[in-house]
């Protein structure tokens, strides 16, 4: 009779065990992937690198004298040029298959109805990075190159292509992998590594490292272009807390917050 499950609870599967060197021979299995799926999107791109370079340089003609163009200083600039457009463009094409090698590192760590959230995690976790680069290339970096000129008005601008294309890397890839904040809670809570609550709890500490992250990112010193960068990070933490709090299961909750409140005791 000892054997038997006891009536109205439910026995949790047995989660497979790995020691550390399964880990990083896992880990190594998954960036190897990675790196290959970025090497396919990378070689496609760079087919394409001089109409993504022309889609890339538009916001800065905005703002330049009509005819101007950047410039370049070294012989090999054009063409270290068009392997960082590449690779930029290849970052973001293959992110989907970047963020399934993500979810299969920890999904053996997860119970079988929490891997069924493979599809979404690809899925939201796809647009949000695609959403934070098309906000910095449409909101985020016109607006602070604009700033930026507007400072230098009285001097003739002399742009390098190599200068521009990093400062615009820094924007995107950087708002790409802010705007992850609702992924990367999501996936922490399934975990059981923080708590909806836990997060709430230590909002104000979230303000902090947002903003001290965003201002690295944040290519002026002044405030308006330091809240583009963070406002829109801290609604998508919140976001993020609500959406963890409504797929974490009531007793898991209540589990999670006990083990927060003995930690906090300790």
């Amino acid at each position: 009779m000892s054997d038997l499950p006891r009536l109205g609870s439910r026995q949790e599967e047995d989660l497979p065990r790995m020691g550390l060197l399964d880990h990083l021979g896992e880990l190594r299995r998954r960036l190897v992937r990675a790196l290959a799926a970025f090497t396919v999107t990378f070689l496609v791109c760079f087919a394409f690198s001089e109409q993504i370079y022309a889609f890339l340089a538009r916001p800065i003609y905005r703002f330049l004298p009509e005819g101007s163009k950047l410039v370049f200083l070294g012989i090999t600039d054009p063409f270290i040029l068009y392997i960082k457009v590449a690779a930029l463009a290849g970052i973001f094409l293959g992110s989907p298959l970047i963020l399934y090698q993500l979810w299969a590192f920890v999904a053996p760590g997860l119970y079988k109805r929490e891997k069924r959230m493979a599809i979404p995690f690809i899925f939201f976790g796809t647009l949000l990075f695609l959403g934070g680069g098309a906000f910095g290339y449409y909101i985020a970096f016109p607006f602070a190159v604009e700033f930026l000129l507007s400072v230098g008005e009285q001097f003739q601008p002399t742009i390098t292509v190599t200068s521009y294309l990093s400062f615009l890397m820094t924007v995107i890839l950087g708002l790409g992998v802010m705007f992850e904040m609702p992924t990367i809670i999501f996936l922490l809570t399934r975990l059981g590594v923080v708590t909806p609550r836990f997060l709430l709890r230590h909002f104000r500490w979230a303000v902090l490292i947002i903003f001290a992250i965003a201002a690295i990112i944040t290519p002026t010193p002044d405030v308006v272009n330091l809240c583009i960068f963070a406002l829109p990070t801290l609604g998508l933490y919140l976001i993020g807390v609500a959406v963890a709090w409504m797929f974490t299961p009531g007793r898991k909750k209540e589990e999670l917050d006990e083990a927060e409140a003995v930690t906090a005791g300790e």
